[in-house]
Order: structure tokens, then C-alpha cells, then sequence
């Protein structure tokens, strides 16, 4: 018996191929709008909730589309296409141009005037705290304004943290900090400090164990007491150098031993633990201090600089601030007060929405009007030209302008609105000249968005139709999906109450 030719034979019993226009591009397409349908309610400030279980059946309420696709796991290899276009446009800033839709004279922002910098940033921060615009975008712009470079475009976001602190009075009692805030308390009695060097050391600060395993042999009480006082000396001696060193504090980036805390309390040394790395990093490029691997002597150039290192209370929950203005002080923090956890993430993706609108106006300030008005200009301009063409081109041209009246369409849905009538009431402005006039989703009618003050950044509009375009493109063009036998392992359990679908 002859084995079977072609593909089968050259792949893992198992495998999967799909191949032809039914198989592969309405697939492909079917689950694109899937897709699509899913994220839609997220859309606007009227977004809905979303209920997702993900893979470690945790379960979360959020009306965010980058957590629900992300806690997902999309699997279907069109769909990931989406997704990837979707991380793309987050991490990508470019300086194309369009057209005349860009708001005269909006290039030359000053990204030092906040009011302009708020008036560029509400777009995106209500999308996710429609109620709470105003003050989200003044504790957004306060701190980016405190770690702003010389030069606009180097703004780097990261440079910014967050804060989240269950309790209090919720939103209108939080506030922006100019240095870190770590949660926690610090290590041992000293709480404050000011004017200090600081000493960081990732490994820890604790007697550090030999490489290989060693005996030691011990015969009386004599020498167990000598073992014990070698080992206490030496130790001293460690945390003596520090001191003479000139650091008053010690940022340890793992353990802290009861024995070592106890020498840095006799020295009059502050300590801190910071459990992550990536906030040890920052610490270091804060303080422009270098982390030294294992407890040892410090030299001039490892040692950085703070003003203050004190420990703070709010709502019952201990903070400890650093700050450093004498360094440049390159952090700055928003404390987040909220009454649950929900509410503190949702505020916390609010924040950074509004700190990656700012990075994107250091790079490009140009702004469009928003509440779809763009979109529906667009839509108007490329049906007009899809008239001017010939054959079948005109038809997808023409389906390519009706893509961009699903933003309006969804805006109007999601706040309970008559579709119909508002796309027809904005063509109708359109066509009269009014290239501004959007969609009021708080009185439900069309107007001005320059009267509303809702703008978007060009740049923004720019590379969601660029990287969607892009990926619609790669869909259509794939013609054949083969898929590897799934590894092997037993298969995850479906929680009670659900089916595989």
C-alpha cells in the first residue's frame, strides 16, 4: 500500500488544513468580526461591561478592549492578526501628514500649557471615566509636566507611576507626588530622612552564602560562640563600611536579615525593600545610583542622592516617598484612592491612556475634531472618489468609505441612540460644509466638536487607520491555513455550568 502523497505526507498525523475561499477567507473574515463584535461595546464614553473568565478562571468585570482581547488568548490565527495591529498602533508614533482636516495652528502646542494638553487629552480619558474627565486630566498633565525633558520628544512615560490605595475619599482626595511611592512600610525604626546617599544592592543585605557546601565541625560551647561572633563581625564590618561610606540609606533589593537590620540600626542607616526589579531600576535611575550585586563597600560613583525618604499614612495604608529635586527628580507618582479594587484598575488604565496621549503630543500635537466627525469627513471624501472611478474598483472603494461609519454607528448604539438618524444627520452637515459637527452623545444630537471641545490627535486617527488597514489586507490575502498537531498533555477542564463553545 502506497502512502499517501502531497501535504499528508509530509506533516504529523493531526494536523489541520483549511484551503480554498470557504474554507480559508470566509473563516478568516468570520472570525474577524467576531472579534470585532466582542470589542464594539467598549467603544466610547457609553461603553459596556464585560464579563471574562480567563485561562486561570479568574473572573473580571472591565469595559477595557485591550484587557479583554489580552485575557482572552485569542487563538485563531486571523484574529491574532487584529490583535497584534491593536499592540502595534500603542507602541508605534509616526509624522505623516494628512489633510486639511488638522486643526489650523495645532502643531505649534506647547506641551508646558496645560491647558492645551488637557484639552488634547479629555478625548481619550473619557472614553474609559466619562465622569471624572476634569480631574483625571489635571492629575495626568500635573505629572507628566513634573518629568517633562528639555526636549518634548524624549518624554518617556515610565517615568511616571502609579499608586493605587484602597479607601478614602475616592478620586477627589488623590494626588500627584513628585518622587516614587513605594507601598509598605520601611525596614526597622529610622522612618525619615532627608539630604541623604543612598546605597543600592540587588542581592540583598544579609551574610551571603558560600558558592559550594562546607562542614564545620564543632566541639563545645566555646567554639560555637567564637563561629557565631566571627560571623556577627563580619557582618559589622559590612554595614560599618557602608556607613563610613557616607550613606545614611540602604535600598535592598531582596531580603533584609534581623542581624543586619540590627547593625544599620546601630549605624543610624534607613532601609528599604523594593521587591521589584523593574522599580529598582527606576529607583536607580531616580537617585543616579548604581545597584551593586552583594552586600560590600560602596565606592563614590555607586552611591546616589535623595532630599527626602520619608514614610507617609493615607487611609490607614503606609506609603514610602522618595523624592529628589536636587536630581532632577525624573518621577513622579499618582495616588489613586478608590473604594474597590475594580475601580482602582479602572482608574489606573484611565491614567495611562492619558500618559501614552501625551507621549504621542510630544511627538505630534496636531489634532483632528473628534466624536466621529473625522471619520465621517473621511467617509464622505472617499465615497466622493470612489464616483470618479471605473469598474469594479468603485464597489470596494465604496465599501472601504462604509467601514468608517462604524465608529459613528457604535457611538450612537452604545448611548442608545438611533444609528440611522445620526449618520444621516452628520452626512447632511457634512455635506453643508460643517466638517467639524460630531456626535453629542450627552443631548443626542450633531454638533460642533470644536463648541464641545472634543478633539483627537491626528496622530492617533493616522495609525488606526493605517495598521487596520494593513490588517485587513494580510487577512484577505491568506488563501490556506495549516495548523500542527496540538501537543499532547491532558486537556484543561470546562468550569461547571459552561460548554466548549
Amino acid at each position: 500500500m502506497q502512502p499517501h502523497g502531497g501535504i499528508r505526507a509530509m506533516l504529523e498525523e493531526g494536523h489541520r488544513r483549511l484551503s480554498v475561499l470557504d474554507e480559508a477567507v470566509i473563516k478568516n473574515i468570520d472570525a474577524c468580526k467576531r472579534l470585532s463584535a466582542i470589542t464594539r461595546g467598549s467603544l466610547g464614553p457609553n461603553r459596556m461591561n464585560k464579563i471574562v473568565i480567563n485561562n486561570l478562571d479568574k473572573l473580571l468585570v472591565t469595559n477595557d478592549a485591550s484587557t479583554i482581547v489580552n485575557e482572552l488568548e485569542v487563538q485563531h490565527p486571523a484574529a491574532k492578526i487584529l490583535v497584534s495591529a491593536a499592540k502595534a498602533q500603542q507602541e508605534e508614533i509616526g509624522d505623516e501628514t494628512l489633510d486639511e482636516l488638522v486643526e489650523a495652528g495645532s502643531e505649534t502646542m506647547d506641551v508646558q500649557n496645560k491647558k492645551q494638553v488637557v484639552s488634547r487629552m479629555r478625548a481619550a480619558i473619557a472614553s474609559k471615566q466619562s465622569g471624572k474627565v476634569d480631574r483625571l486630566c489635571s492629575l495626568v498633565a500635573d505629572a507628566c509636566y513634573h518629568v517633562s525633558p528639555e526636549s518634548p520628544a524624549t518624554f518617556n512615560a515610565d517615568n511616571v507611576q502609579v499608586a493605587k490605595v484602597l479607601g478614602g475619599g475616592g478620586l477627589r482626595d488623590s494626588t500627584v507626588l513628585r518622587g516614587m511611592v513605594f507601598k509598605g512600610d520601611a525596614v526597622g525604626s529610622i522612618k525619615r530622612i532627608e539630604n541623604a546617599k543612598v546605597a543600592v544592592f540587588a542581592g540583598g543585605v544579609d551574610t551571603s552564602a558560600t558558592d559550594t557546601k562546607g562542614t564545620v565541625l564543632i566541639h563545645n560551647a566555646e567554639q560555637h560562640e567564637n563561629y557565631a561572633k566571627s560571623e556577627e563581625a563580619k557582618l559589622e564590618e559590612l554595614i560599618k563600611s557602608v556607613a563610613d561610606s557616607g550613606a545614611k540609606v540602604i535600598v535592598s533589593g531582596a531580603a533584609v536579615g534581623e542581624m543586619a537590620l540590627h547593625f544599620c540600626e546601630r549605624y543610624q542607616l534607613m532601609v528599604l525593600k523594593i521587591n521589584s526589579d523593574f522599580e529598582l531600576q527606576r529607583f536607580c535611575r531616580m537617585t543616579n545610583s548604581v545597584a551593586i550585586l552583594k552586600l560590600s563597600q560602596p565606592g563614590p560613583d555607586d552611591l546616589g542622592y535623595v532630599d527626602l525618604v520619608a514614610v507617609v499614612e493615607i487611609c490607614g495604608v503606609r506609603l514610602t516617598v522618595v523624592q529628589n529635586e536636587e536630581g532632577g527628580n525624573s518621577v513622579s507618582t499618582v495616588i489613586l484612592l478608590a473604594s474597590t479594587d475594580s475601580i482602582l484598575d479602572d482608574l489606573e488604565r484611565a491614567v495611562d491612556y492619558g500618559l501614552n496621549t501625551y507621549k504621542a503630543m510630544c511627538k505630534d500635537s496636531r489634532i483632528v475634531p473628534g466624536a466621529a466627525a473625522t471619520e465621517i469627513e473621511l467617509a464622505r471624501r472617499v465615497k466622493e472618489f470612489s464616483f470618479k472611478e471605473t469598474g469594479l474598483d468603485r464597489y470596494a472603494i465604496a465599501k472601504f468609505a462604509e467601514s468608517f461609519e462604524m465608529i459613528p454607528t457604535t457611538l450612537a448604539e452604545n448611548a442608545g441612540l438611533n444609528a440611522m438618524e445620526i449618520i444621516s444627520s452628520l452626512y447632511a452637515e457634512h455635506a453643508n460644509g460643517n466638517a467639524k459637527v460630531g456626535i453629542d452623545l450627552e443631548e443626542g444630537v450633531c454638533k460642533d466638536a470644536s463648541v464641545m471641545n472634543v478633539w483627537d490627535l491626528y496622530i492617533t486617527k493616522f495609525f488606526a487607520l493605517k495598521y487596520a488597514a494593513d490588517a485587513a489586507c494580510t487577512v484577505l490575502r491568506v488563501d490556506q491555513i495549516t495548523t500542527a498537531k496540538p501537543a499532547g498533555g491532558p486537556r484543561r477542564e470546562q468550569p461547571a455550568g459552561m460548554d466548549e463553545d
